[in-house]
């Protein structure tokens, strides 16, 4: 996770070295340019003293003093403006105005070693000896120093490291975090001590008591800065102490890593900072020009041969970075840096080379100041990013009495904290990408946050991110208190079926307004012009509202129906002819599901009357037919004895409100005399009670022989006038046929039986046939 969140920052740099061997020429003339202090004048002293030097300023001075016609006749024969020059056109002046200041540089290297004669007497000599042995003997003692305090920390180190390993859990980040801090401060104070203790022994015991040699001076001031750079990249690679180490790598890596940097920059920085300035003294600034050209190039070299013997390496370790990814983004652009993480790196070193050999005097400062930013920005990103992760992997924890209160609040501040440290982690990159752009001239950051354009732009961001806060902690907030109410452990009891709609209904409406008016207002801070979008908005909705006067009206009407409390959810209605349980309520239309489990969607326009049986109370109303020749006031006594039976059953307890009301003999209908009775229930209990009381009636009906009448069929013959029945006409079988009828019978009794048993599947159909 570290890994991958580092692989973004260190991503940017290497695209960034990219660009910046391409401009980092005419950059680093420019910043020549402006410094503007005594140097350039000691650089004229020198080509003036110069024979070789001084003819070619001569000639070229010649040549600018030309007219400028001529000039730019002979610099673009086309006429073409000097800005308009074509970028292949700048990139061949560059390396056209590269190969002749080496070519130049060595030839009058040459010319200068053979033209110089270097006539020492033996008092010369003995000085140049003593100052040889003087500086010798301050930078052995300077770096002994350094080796044996070395020695001395190394306990100091390993401790620092057994106690960054041995934490565990929230305190490890912190440990390792001021282990890594420790160690840096321990390891650049045992450079200070080294170099004072060189100072000290280069005025008090080496020459002249108090006074100090400027090659001495260049020596002691190259090695505080040599080595406190190095001092950084050990506290990058930490090859000796695993829990110190800033990257995700092994030990031989980071050995390896380490050394090979610490070479590279002591060769560079001792060269460039003693050798060459000491040769510039000694024997010609022309000879010191062409040593730090061969030191540059000896240095080139060697970085494209490490880089090229490590290429595979980095690459796997990058392609498995790119896998770990999160971000698609991160993905794709660590796969395409493992694949040309080689190529930035050797144009890193070849842009050092180039402006070693086109700006030697202000070209080492400049690297090194642009590498010192470029280091410290990603390393500053890298502890954030550091700290960000580890403050994800960590989910919040609320106190548990508010946990009862707010049983959602922690899970959705969870979820928006780690949305929240993405955006910071995006702020952060951008960053230290804007950072290390500046550091290499790409971009001027303190000249774009001066001007108007960068005071608006960040302030603009500033303005939206708090109105995305404002807004994110006005929804967690209402939405808690929606919760509050909701949850029937926080004191209120059980809310009612009438609050859990609304408040449902309120809390999706008030996200859809939260929502718009953010996106609204943060467009309009960004420079957008939100009028066109509220015009068109309000055209739209025109056209929806003609184009859509049904869903129009099913709104309004939903909106009256849950105002007047008329459907909730779990309640039992009969809305468009259709009765079920209503299990989903929105604003446009309910869901009804039937006996059956279909569930019906029902549109509020569509509802013109609704039945809600889950109000306050419900009755089971029942009607009971009997006979006529029946008492109706034994069966009322009947009913009674039932209702009675029925109260003290366990499924009645609780449930009955009221006593049995006997409203009596409601119809004298065509084969039955009917009584009804009515008892009082709780809302939603009407039709068990019913089940289970009908189920009693039948049973003290048949108890007591009370007759409950059923469909009948009488056959009439007619009648005559006189009030005779006509005679029945009959046939009497004689005994033969009446045997032999009986046989068919029985034999196709016995077919059929046959026929079902080699057929079951039709025993069904015979079955019904038969009836």
């Amino acid at each position: 996770m570290v890994a991958t969140r580092f692989s973004r920052i260190i991503l940017s740099l290497f695209l960034l070295l990219g660009l910046a061997a391409l401009t980092l020429p005419s950059a680093m003339a420019e910043e020549a340019a402006a410094e503007g202090d005594g140097r350039g004048y000691a650089a004229l002293a020198d080509i003036l003293e110069d024979d070789t030097q001084r003819e070619r300023l001569i000639t070229e001075l010649r040549v600018l003093a030309q007219p400028p016609e001529a000039l730019e006749d002979e610099a673009s024969p086309s006429g073409q403006d000097e800005d308009a020059v074509s970028l292949p056109r700048r990139v061949a002046m560059v390396t056209q105005t590269f190969a002749e200041q080496v070519v130049t540089q060595f030839t009058e290297a040459v010319e200068t070693v053979r033209s110089s004669e270097v006539a020492l007497d033996a008092a010369s000599m003995v000085t140049l000896a003593w100052a040889a042995l003087n500086l010798g003997g301050v930078i052995l003692i300077t770096v002994g120093v350094f080796l044996v305090l070395r020695r001395l920390a190394k306990p100091l180190f390993d401790r620092s490291g057994i106690w960054a390993a041995g934490a565990e859990g929230s305190a490890a980040l912190f440990r390792r975090s001021v282990a890594i801090v420790y160690s840096a401060v321990l390891d650049i104070l045992v450079v200070v001590l080294a170099w004072v203790a060189g100072y000290v022994v280069a005025l008090f015991v080496f020459g002249e008591t108090g006074a100090m040699d400027s090659q001495q001076t260049l020596f002691l001031n190259a090695f505080l800065l040599i080595e406190v750079f190095k001092a950084g990249i050990r506290m990058i690679f930490a090859s000796r102490n695993d829990a110190l180490r800033l990257l995700p790598m092994g030990h031989e890596s980071a050995a390896y890593w380490n050394a090979w940097l610490a070479r590279l920059a002591g060769f560079i920085g001792y060269g460039l900072m003693v050798v060459v300035p000491i040769i510039n003294f000694q024997i010609s600034p022309v000879v010191g020009q062409a040593v730090g050209l061969v030191i540059m190039l000896l240095a080139f070299l060697y970085a494209v041969l490490v880089i090229t013997q490590n290429r595979d390496d980095v690459r796997g370790r990058l392609e498995g970075m790119a896998a770990e990814a999160e971000f698609s983004v991160t993905r794709v652009l660590t796969g395409m840096l493992a694949k040309s993480w080689h190529l930035l790196a050797i144009a890193y070193f070849l842009a050092l080379f180039v402006v070693t050999v086109l700006n030697p005097e202000t070209a080492l400062p400049f690297m090194a100041k642009a590498t010192v930013q470029t280091l410290v920005a990603v390393a500053v990103g890298f502890v954030l990013e550091l700290l960000l992760t580890n403050l994800v992997s960590r989910p919040l924890v609320i106190p548990a009495e508010t946990h009862l209160k707010f049983p959602m609040l922690e899970q959705r501040l969870n979820s928006y904290i780690p949305k929240a440290v993405k955006v910071v982690q995006a702020v952060v990159l951008i960053a230290v990408i804007l950072v290390v752009m500046d550091a290499w001239s790409l971009f001027s950051l303190g000249a774009w946050i001066a001007s108007d354009a960068g005071l608006t732009t960040i302030a603009r961001l500033v303005t939206v991110a708090l109105i995305v806060t404002v807004a994110t902690l006005l929804w967690i907030g209402i939405a808690s208190w929606i919760e509050h109410r909701l949850n029937p452990e926080t004191g209120g009891g059980e809310p009612t079926s009438r609050e859990k709609t609304l408040l449902t209904i309120f809390r999706n409406a008030i996200a859809i307004v939260i929502l718009t008016m953010t996106i609204m207002i943060s467009l309009a801070e960004l420079g957008i012009n939100i009028g066109p979008l509220i015009a068109g908005a309000g055209v739209l909705g025109l056209a929806i509202g003609f184009g859509a006067q049904k869903l129009v009206q099913d709104i309004i009407t939903g909106v009256f129906i849950q105002l007047e409390n008329a459907i909730n959810a779990g309640d039992v209605v009969t809305a468009a002819g259709i009765t079920g349980t209503a299990e989903k309520l929105s604003v446009r239309s309910v869901g009804i599901r039937d006996l059956s489990g279909t569930l019906h969607i029902v549109p509020f326009s569509a509802v013109d009357t609704v039945s809600n049986y889950m109000r306050e109370f419900g009755y089971h109303v029942g009607e009971y037919g009997v006979a006529y020749r029946e008492d109706t006031d034994n069966v009322i006594q009947h009913l009674r004895a039932a209702f009675d039976e029925l109260l003290e059953s366990e499924e009645a307890q609780g449930v009955i409100i009221g006593e049995l009301e006997v409203h009596g003999v409601t119809a004298l209908a065509d084969s039955s005399v009917n009584v009804r009775v009515r008892i009082k229930t709780l809302p939603g209990s009407q039709w068990a009670i019913g089940r289970q009381y009908n189920r009693l009636v039948k049973r003290h009906f048949d108890a007591a022989d009370i007759e409950i009448p059923f469909p009948h069929t009488t056959i009439y013959f007619g009648q005559d006038k006189d009030g005779s029945a006509p005679p029945l006409l009959h046939r009497k079988l004689e005994e033969p046929e009446r045997d032999k009828q009986k046989s068919d019978r029985d034999r196709a009794a016995s077919a059929s039986q046959q026929s079902v048993e080699e057929n079951p599947e039709f025993k069904g159909d015979f079955d019904d046939a038969e009836d």
